[in-house]
């Protein structure tokens, strides 16, 4: 992988000699106490400005600071016009603009489309503080406000929209989000390099039209310039045939890349591409080449190709060997550079160096912002994962390749966080994206630079990459060790399948750093969708179940796993969430709150939802084909199947059992799922209220939200011999009530009521 210039290497820009302001300015009040006539750069936000380093604007905002320019925060600006847009006045550079932590469409909508009544990142929690399409809207009204100044689009809405891309709200392919925006750069992935790179040449007079060589950026340009290698990928391979053109399926240089399996001799895969040999090129080097995707237009009108264009777009995502990318959208080319050289422990520990003060900004006057409550007492140690789950964006924001923080950085932090005004001593969370793949990397880096995997621990954990958690063992005794600190607790997911493999660091975490519950994600049981997600067997977290209570029981804790399953995952058919149900009840799991499978920008699982083809492997028109549920009907359906206890759901799941033949899973049978009954409403809230909370617990709400249930036991509470039973015996009772009035109705001549299901 080349290397790049340390981001403590630039020259600082003049305005340095101001030092660090207590917190970003968000009005002319504070840029006048600041004696700043003007912001060089002006950071627009779709969220409340938490001066913490969980968050995006703080994070960058910080970073720029650091290197000497002025950077004001305008935070959730009213959009219906341009005014908010000039209150801090003309930045001198540019405009940074963000949707916020969230895509703007995700954080407002539920995965059934549903509008959601409140937002994390909203002071109060209020909702309806940021448009739809926020990076669209903000970029606009910039210009409108100052039509010459740059605009520069960041954050995760822009990164996973910066190619023409399926839009699960307006169902359909949209533009890449430059091509509406107005904007006249994107930044993808986490964007402390390129944001670094780009307003020091911005500050030098560089016109932001000639900054085209900024890795991890996206720009517009007529057509490609001289000099450039083209490999065409605008059509999808035909099986059989061999292309003259450059295969874009297989690494072009030094194809050992984690070819470890034609070692033992496993047979190819016909669906797979095989690597090819090439003979030398003048003009063939990576880094004058570019691949030419579908365009646009393609995309939006052949899903077979969409899911060819995914599958290409995530085959170029490792920084070490990716190309450029470039996709036609009417006469404008869209060019995407390739991915951001990961950060270093040195230049982590620099971004997280800067002087947050760890809480909102004043101007909020004490008003609790959610997401902050969550995350205020937590320590971000990592980023990246190389998991590939196909349902999440992280990788393809984040990337791949693991960034940590050293330990004196993380402890160091700790320490500040103590003179936060609300510190009891517990740290609620050492974690990132995934708890325990701090450190966690490729054996070797000639390896890793040319590795083309979606994953490293699928199907199964490459024999190449480190699993050693020692160091992150050693963090968690320095944390805890340090004076004031009286618990340090794990809260981020666990990649469980990794933590198998250093049974210390179970112990250590079960022993020291679980509150009560911990929250680990198996989505599924069943081979089908786990093979579309990319996630290993249930055998693996069943080994990480022994285990964890093995060493609960040896540190004397009553203790439990919160797993979290999908439904409706492409993949999925109704026998799967069935079989699903069925563990869960022979399991004693009781899911409270079930997560449907929300299509997001870009993600692989996004692409088989729209198309129906599985980019994982190579796409034709006749490949494999994969189980989509889109019907809101069969959505409901996958989702009462999680719920089997939910009296809501039986009547729906009835239906289904006796569709698909399953009929003997009615009744009031220990092996049944669901009773033939249904309870009262009164009977059904009783048994919700009264066993609100999950067995061990010493009062409602311990542990904060719990997502699953676990008794130990079959659950009790929604047993269907005791609705069974319960409903019986009503019917006795009203057949003897009956008999005995001549058949009128009870009471003064009001209808009993009829027992429905609750809503």
């Amino acid at each position: 992988m080349q290397a790049a210039k340390p981001l403590f290497d630039y020259p600082k820009y003049w305005a340095e000699c101001f030092g660090p302001a207590p917190f970003l300015p968000m009005s002319r009040e504070e840029m006048d106490r600041l004696g700043w006539d003007s912001c060089d750069i002006i950071v627009v936000t779709g969220d409340a400005y938490v001066d913490h380093p969980s968050f995006g604007m703080a994070i960058i905002g910080r970073l720029l600071e650091a290197q000497g320019f002025r950077v004001g925060i305008i935070s959730q600006p009213d959009w219906q016009s341009k005014d908010d847009f000039m209150k801090l006045g003309e930045p001198n550079l540019f405009f940074g603009v963000a949707a916020g932590n969230m895509d703007s469409m995700i954080n407002r909508y539920t995965a059934d489309r549903k509008v959601r009544s409140d937002d994390a990142y909203t002071a109060g929690g209020l909702a309806g503080k940021r448009p739809d399409r926020a990076s669209l809207v903000y970029s606009q009204r910039c210009k409108e406000a100052y039509k010459h100044v740059p605009v520069v689009l960041g954050g995760i809405e822009a990164s996973l929209r910066r190619i023409a891309h399926y839009d699960y709200w307006s169902d359909k392919v949209r533009r890449s989000i430059l091509m509406d925006a107005t904007a006249d750069l994107l930044l993808y992935g986490n964007a402390e390099r390129a944001i670094v790179e780009v307003a020091q040449r911005l500050a030098r007079g560089e016109a932001i039209e000639a900054i085209t060589d900024v890795r991890g950026t996206a720009f517009v340009r007529k057509d490609t310039p001289a000099g450039w290698f083209e490999i065409d990928s605008t059509r999808i391979d035909r099986p059989g045939k061999v292309d003259k053109i450059v295969n874009p399926y297989v690494n072009t240089q030094d194809l050992q890349a984690c070819a470890i399996e034609q070692d033992k001799g496993v047979q190819d895969d016909p669906h797979e591409a095989r690597p090819i040999e090439l003979l030398p090129h003048p003009k063939l080097t990576r880094e004058r080449t570019v691949i030419r995707l579908p365009s646009f237009e393609k995309v939006r009108n052949d899903p077979a190709l969409y899911a060819h264009a995914n599958r290409v777009l995530h085959l170029e995502t490792n920084p070490g060997n990716a190309r450029a990318l470039v996709q036609r959208h009417d006469e404008r080319e869209l060019w995407l550079n390739p991915p951001p050289i990961p950060l270093t422990t040195e230049e982590m520990d620099y971004v997280f160096a800067a002087p947050f003060q760890r809480v909102p900004h004043p101007d909020y006057a004490g008003a609790k912002i959610p997401a902050y409550e969550m995350i205020r007492f937590s320590v971000n140690i990592m980023r990246g994962c190389f998991g590939g789950c196909t349902f999440c964006s992280i990788t393809e924001h984040e990337g791949r390749i693991i960034q940590s923080r050293s330990h004196e950085s993380i402890l160091h932090e700790i320490e500040e966080m103590k003179k936060v005004r609300g510190f009891t001593g517990v740290v609620s969370d050492l974690g990132g994206p995934t708890a325990n793949m701090y450190r966690l990397a490729c054996k070797s880096h000639d390896i890793e630079r040319h590795c083309r995997k979606p994953s490293c621990v699928f199907p199964g954990i490459c024999e190449n990459l480190n699993t050693d958690h020692s160091s992150l063992i050693e963090l968690y005794r320095k944390a805890r060790a340090l004076p004031g600190v009286k618990k340090i607790l794990i809260a981020s997911g666990l990649r469980y399948d990794l933590a198998v493999e250093s049974p210390e660091y179970v112990k250590e975490l079960v022993t020291h750093h679980v509150g009560g519950y911990l929250k680990i994600a198996p989505e599924h049981t069943e081979r089908g969708p786990l093979d579309k997600m990319m996630k290993p067997g249930i055998g693996t977290y069943d080994r990480f179940k022994r285990m964890f209570e093995k060493y609960s029981k040896e540190a004397g804790k009553e203790q439990y796993l919160i797993p979290y399953f999908i439904a409706a995952h492409p993949g999925t058919t109704d026998e799967d969430m069935l079989n699903l149900a069925l563990w869960l009840k022979a399991n004693g799991f009781r899911a409270d709150q079930v997560q449907a499978f929300y299509p997001s920008p870009m993600a692989t699982a996004t692409a088989m939802y729209h198309s129906g083809k599985n980019p994982l492997r190579k796409v034709t028109y006749k490949s494999e084909g994969v189980t989509i549920v889109k019907s809101e009907e069969q959505r409901r359906l996958h989702k009462a199947f999680l719920r089997y206890h939910d009296p809501k759901g039986w009547p729906l799941l009835r239906e289904a059992l006796i569709r698909m033949g399953r009929a003997d899973l009615i009744g009031s049978g220990k092996h049944q799922l669901i009773p033939a009954h249904q309870p009262a409403v009164d009977s059904y809230q009783s048994a919700r209220r009264k066993n609100s909370t999950p067995a061990g617990s010493k009062k409602a709400g311990q542990g904060g939200k719990i997502l699953t249930q676990h008794t130990g036991l079959p659950p009790r509470s929604h047993d269907g011999n005791a609705w069974d039973k319960r409903e019986q015996a009503k019917a006795a009772a009203e057949a003897r009530r009956k008999a005995a009035s001549g058949g009128k109705p009870a009471g003064k001549g009001r209808k009993p009521q009829r027992p429905v299901a609750p809503r």
